[in-house]
């Protein structure tokens, strides 16, 4: 948990929208809750983050092992909870972030096949007790997703995986919610955007009361 601010997490697959309802949400909550947002994404969310994004996410570099992967996003992880997410939680802002560890339990995890109790070892090591307030997992039909991707073109690292692997990332997401429902709610990303927005303020609001 945080302490005198909120973290809240958006989660998927590649294609269900993460990016344009982060940015709905913020301004939702901007406009209507009176208190300070902060936007921000993994990888990235400092100078050194968004480097090590552009590692993680270009085509055109070498096929990369997954334990170099997944150190790679921890390290962006460490420098964004110090420089940008425990400063911003501490002065009683509401972050809303663009996928967090959950992320890399179901792509290194799930996708990679990579050892769990070896991402849980780095999460505790990194993040110690933080973890998000609430977790929005925003879940479609791997077929329309893989639609959304192609439509918007030049693919990333991540999205020119195969349909094997997104199914891996998907089971992994809504497993975690099946075992973790009070912080992870899985909402429904089939509609238009204003249809899933609505859908995710329903969520968030016990939690904003």
């Amino acid at each position: 948990m945080s302490n005198s601010g909120l973290f809240i997490t958006i989660e998927g697959t590649e294609g269900v929208g993460k990016s344009t309802q982060c940015r709905m949400l913020c301004d939702a909550l901007n406009r209507d809750v009176g208190r300070a947002v902060l936007a921000t994404r993994e990888p990235g969310g400092t100078e050194l983050g968004e480097a090590i994004r552009r590692l993680l996410l270009d085509p055109d570099l070498p096929a990369m092992h997954g334990t170099a992967e997944l150190l790679l996003v921890f390290a962006a992880r460490a420098e964004h909870l110090e420089r940008t997410i425990k400063p911003a939680l501490a002065a009683g802002e509401i972050v809303v972030c663009d996928r967090f560890t959950d992320a890399t339990f179901a792509y290194q995890g799930g996708g990679r096949g990579l050892d769990t109790a070896m991402i849980a070892t780095l999460e505790t090591l990194v993040q110690d007790s933080l973890r998000p307030d609430m977790t929005l997992i925003l879940d479609l039909d791997l077929t329309l997703a893989a639609g959304r991707i192609r439509d918007r073109g030049g693919l990333d690292r991540f999205e020119q995986e195969r349909g094997a692997f997104f199914e891996r990332v998907r089971a992994t997401y809504l497993e975690r919610a099946a075992r973790d429902p009070a912080r992870m709610k899985v909402v429904d990303a089939n509609g238009d955007p204003d249809t899933v927005h609505r859908r995710l303020l329903d969520e968030l609001g016990p939690l904003l009361g």
